[in-house]
């Protein structure tokens, strides 16, 4: 079900909604003009950048190289995709379908290791679009400035939940829980941690222990509605997270032959532990007792900024706090994932956690360049020609009326002049007659 919801379905309705609506992103957009250029035509044009690579992210290898390969393509481009290796299976069925139904002339497939990657990354690109983590990101832009290669790079984070006293514990540890063990947490968007008061902690545990018996009654190890960590490179690192960290209060069941890893939730988590130092991608969530709110904005502000931000509350002026006085890629209030799969709004992070954004009209604009068309006649020299050498006080009295901006007026003056315009056209109404008024234009 996860895959055919996050990868499959994903991909199509994105192909879908470009389909429905890629005449209309294509067409010029008007912009608006001086009294300089009143008789002049002026728009943005939309051009493919040229050749774009896109490098693939193995926790969702196809959502995560499909998706940016249809803006891409919506936006006119070639494209040279390489898959990621720690997906083989993926990178290999994509390799072995694409060519049979895409043009192999604008389209192609480079699988491989790091060797491959960074022979792709010396070679000159028009685009770049990267998803993996933020080293890495590092070492593609690194890349990218050598030809001054424009970049997109989703990045990751340690991505904050901050849990109100004020909430139904229920509801939140469902949600919580199953952003947490989607994809046995191997999500970039993925709950990283939680921040809550003290005194509600213990009733979280309690709840997210309830949730966890509800998702997986005949036991998570039975399930089959659980995936397994992607290998044992990192089901090993995810492991050392665990085996150094002191109160565990939920430790799920754990298979090393099988990169099998249940949920595992530590309490009175502090800014030392091992479990916040790096995003953990993976089933393991610390919860980090916080004072209030206002510790919890300090908190992430003195951090890098997340790729997303959670925010759990009923309190109107709590959920403004963290949506006024913290940035994250995304905001995200009273559930998790969830904004990553409305197309209308743009996918992507800020500042360590990337640059750059796509899913829908955003992917087509992402890999677009925004080409600026001024279109002037040859006529009305005698206008034009006030810039023209030799300068004089008054060519330059004229130009400054014409190209000065005004600041628009706030408030019920702002309306004053409509308001007398209207007025004297009632006053003629009046005074000549609405007939004759439309009669004249017959």
């Amino acid at each position: 079900m996860e895959s055919w919801l996050f990868e499959i379905d994903y991909c199509k309705n994105d192909v879908v909604e470009t389909l429905n609506n890629l005449h209309e992103w294509m067409k010029p957009e008007k912009v608006k003009k001086g009294l300089m250029n009143l008789m002049d035509k002026a728009y943005i044009q939309r051009e493919p950048f040229g050749v774009s690579l896109i490098i693939g992210a193995w926790n969702y290898p196809v959502q995560l190289t499909i998706m940016p390969l249809i803006g891409a393509l919506a936006a006119g481009n070639c494209v040279v995709i390489k898959p990621s290796e720690v997906s083989p299976a993926t990178a290999d069925a994509l390799e072995q379908v694409l060519p049979k139904y895409l043009d192999n002339d604008c389209i192609k497939v480079i699988n491989g290791g790091v060797p491959e990657t960074t022979s792709l990354l010396a070679e000159r690109f028009d685009f770049i679009f990267y998803t993996g983590s933020t080293p890495v990101g590092r070492i593609v832009m690194q890349a990218a400035t050598k030809y001054l290669t424009p970049v997109c790079l989703e990045l990751g984070g340690k991505s904050p939940v901050y849990v109100d006293r004020n909430c139904d514990l229920t509801t939140v540890a469902n949600r919580i829980l199953w952003g947490k063990t989607c994809n046995s947490g191997q999500i970039c968007i993925a709950p990283d941690y939680v921040m809550c008061q003290k005194d509600i902690q213990d009733e979280l545990v309690s709840k997210l222990k309830e949730s966890i018996a509800m998702f997986y009654p005949e036991g998570i190890e039975k399930s089959s509605d659980y995936c397994r960590i992607v290998n044992d490179r990192h089901f090993q690192r995810l492991k050392k997270l665990v085996d150094g960290s002191k109160n565990i209060a939920i430790r799920g069941p754990m298979d090393e032959k099988d990169n099998f890893m249940g949920p595992v939730v530590v309490t009175d988590v502090t800014p030392d532990d091992i479990t916040m130092q790096d995003e953990i991608f993976g089933p393991v969530l610390p919860i980090m007792p916080v004072k209030d709110a206002d510790a919890a904005v300090d908190y992430i502000n003195n951090r890098e900024k997340p790729l997303a931000m959670y925010v759990f509350s009923n309190n109107k002026e709590t959920v403004e706090n963290f949506a006024n006085n913290t940035s994250s890629g995304s905001l995200c209030v009273n559930d998790v994932l969830m904004q990553a799969g409305l197309s209308s709004l743009p996918f992507g992070g800020v500042g360590n956690s990337g640059t750059g954004n796509y899913h829908g009209k955003f992917s087509f604009e992402t890999f677009s360049h925004r080409r600026s068309v001024l279109l002037k006649g040859l006529k009305m020299e005698t206008v034009n020609g006030l810039r023209y050498p030799p300068f004089t006080d008054k060519k330059l009295s004229t130009i400054t009326w014409l190209a000065t901006k005004k600041l628009k007026k706030v408030g019920l003056s702002s309306f004053l002049p409509y308001f007398i315009f209207g007025t004297i056209i009632a006053v003629v109404i009046k005074m000549i007659g609405l007939d004759k008024i439309l009669s004249s234009f017959k």
